[in-house]
């Protein structure tokens, strides 16, 4: 069972940027897909972007495409999640996921079995 810790969150101007790290124990890390979803106050959990297992292939939703950016190090055990050009809308809790089945292109969170605690970023404007 691997156990994630999202890190690098914090307060910003809009059209800065901010790198989230999410650091994994355990030596499975490399067999799970990994997810960076967000959630705002009042809304729901959405899915940012993914990650497959070996770091070839990404996705992202249409609202952060051309922004953000996700790798990962799995020697490192540790999934990063590059934000440039952050808007307001930006504001929430960032989550990494971690998917033992998946290729990291599923949006529903309840398919990802692991769970960090969140970081929280705020953009102001």
């Amino acid at each position: 069972q691997v156990q994630l810790a999202e890190s690098g969150g914090g307060l910003v101007q809009a059209g800065g940027s901010l790198r989230l790290s999410c650091a994994a124990s355990g030596r499975t890390f490399s067999y799970y897909a990994m997810g960076w979803f967000r959630q705002a106050p009042g809304k729901e959990r959405e899915f940012v972007g993914g990650i497959s297992r070996s770091g070839d292939t990404t996705y992202y939703a249409d609202s952060v495409k051309g922004r953000f950016t996700i790798s990962r190090d799995n020697a490192k055990g540790t999934v990063y999640l590059q934000m440039n050009s952050l808007k307001p809308e930006d504001t929430a809790v960032y989550h990494c996921a971690g998917d033992r089945y998946g290729s990291g292109r599923n949006i529903r969170p309840d398919v990802y079995e692991h769970w960090g605690q969140g970081t929280q970023v705020t953009v102001s404007s």
